[in-house]
């Protein structure tokens, strides 16, 4: 998959959730990463009214089995929540056993709820996300701290692959440069650097779309 280098890293992400569901975030949604024991993975957005299952072949939209807790399906495809399981398939056929993948599952949250790219660090640990094209928000501290800010224009500097937001009390800058997660060793595909209350935390991050 060809990634965007730095300087277009929000340029497409006004189309990039027409092919899922529009929905309002609210304390009741959940979302997972199901990875099955078919080799499959597949993203779920449950509500207690539906779920929106991302597979491999294509989005389906369950509504909630009446008084079944958990249990979703169009009268074709079933999925049953249990926990950080689920059990999911063809009507009539013997549905596949899957487990939720927690980490994947944040990243696939942020950018549903309409973050463009996200970054993390730690110690402490922190996390940023770019929302809608128009948002900063940092979240430091271990959750403790957050503040929200308007997004600036950006500022590239095409020799070092850097684009820098300046939004006064808060500075960020990421640079098109592979950068491993300190804790996870997980690879990203950009270095951020945020400058906020005296302070400069470091991380890695990605675009969402």
């Amino acid at each position: 998959m060809m990634r965007l280098p730095v300087t277009l890293l929000l340029a497409c992400a006004g189309a990039a959730l027409a092919a899922g569901p529009a929905q309002a975030v609210n304390a009741a949604t959940q979302t997972y990463v199901f990875v099955c024991e078919n080799q499959t993975t597949n993203t779920v957005r449950a509500t207690g009214a539906e779920a929106w299952v991302f597979r491999p072949g294509g989005t389906l939209r369950l509504p909630s089995v009446p008084g079944e807790a958990g249990s979703y399906s169009d009268g074709s495809f079933m999925l049953l929540i249990e926990g950080q399981t689920a059990r999911l398939g063809a009507v009539g056929a013997d549905p596949v056993l899957c487990r939720n993948d927690r980490r994947s599952a944040i990243w696939e949250k942020a950018k549903l709820d309409g973050a463009d790219f996200r970054a993390v660090g730690n110690e402490p640990g922190w996390h940023l996300e770019i929302r809608e094209q128009s948002r900063i928000v940092l979240v430091a501290d271990y959750g403790a701290s957050r503040v929200e800010l308007p997004l600036p224009e950006p500022i590239t500097d095409t020799a070092t692959r850097t684009t820098r937001w300046d939004a006064g009390e808060l500075v960020l800058e990421v640079t098109g440069r592979p950068c491993r997660d300190s804790m996870s060793g997980e690879l990203f595909e950009t270095e951020v650097r945020v400058t906020w209350q005296g302070r400069t935390l470091r991380g890695c991050g990605r675009a969402l779309h």
